[in-house]
């Protein structure tokens, strides 16, 4: 009976064994699975991340040629631009091979991915258009994300005068800067006036007064000699991003 006792408390020892080793298994697989979770979690907030700053990083790229572009460089700069930012995407392999391909938009008013107008009518535009799409090939899956800049900064002028006598005139000035649409802020905005074939700031006239709503609209008001009859204004802005743009009109006659 001993006997038998001895090798049933044998048994339900190895049992409770059995049942630790069992559950410390189960945790660590658990602990395992879990980690694992939390690696993938991690692992998919850094892919996001990096999908991220790609695209963000084009737009930055788009809007640095735009601005050099928009103060005189050939508007190839923005296919060589790009061509280099691509290949250094291409180079990064932390999260598997990324390649990042773009095309310039060709459809008119674009050329070579740009549109820059500078018209008479009161309107200025100097836009960008790029289509772009990245892939990147991991072990698990891959990743496939199209993306678009279009990125334009625009200008609106509108200007009266009326003579105040002789060939002195009250010119005021009144421009509206948007950046996709959207008011903006300038860096810098220079108004000029046209007399006897000339272009000349309205700063150095008298009177002269700038007032910057905070909303992206600018008024300007001076008098000038100005011999025609019809006065032609001119402004010429730099927004926050260091993009030109540039817009003329002829002014109001007011009583």
């Amino acid at each position: 009976m001993k006997g038998k006792n001895c090798r049933q408390c044998s048994g339900q020892i190895l049992v409770i064994a059995v049942f630790v080793v069992s559950v410390i298994l189960l945790s660590t697989q658990l602990y395992i699975y879990e980690t694992s979770r939390s690696l993938e979690r991690e692992r998919t907030v850094r892919v996001a991340d990096f999908v991220s700053a790609v695209r963000l990083g084009s737009k930055h790229v788009v809007i640095g040629s735009l601005a050099n572009i928009s103060q005189g460089r050939n508007n190839s700069n923005l296919e060589s631009s790009l061509d280099g930012w691509t290949h250094f995407v291409g180079s990064l392999y932390q999260f598997g091979k990324p390649v990042l391909n773009f095309t310039l938009n060709h459809a008119a008013p674009y050329n070579n991915g740009t549109h820059i107008s500078w018209e008479t009518n009161g309107s200025g535009v100097s836009s960008a258009h790029v289509d772009f799409t990245l892939s990147l090939t991991q072990r698990q899956a891959q990743v496939q994300l199209p993306y678009i800049w279009n990125l334009t900064t625009s200008l609106m002028i509108h200007g009266v005068h009326r003579t105040v006598s002789g060939n002195t005139k009250q010119i005021n000035v009144t421009c509206s800067l948007f950046n996709e649409e959207h008011p903006t802020l300038a860096q810098n905005i220079t108004v000029l006036f046209e007399t006897s074939n000339s272009w000349l700031s309205a700063t150095e006239q008298s009177n002269y007064n700038f007032t910057d709503h905070g909303n992206g609209t600018y008024t300007a008001s001076f008098e000038a000699e100005a011999l025609e009859e019809s006065v032609n204004v001119s402004a010429q802005a730099y927004d926050m991003r260091g993009i030109y743009v540039q817009a003329n009109t002829t002014c109001v006659n007011t009583p």
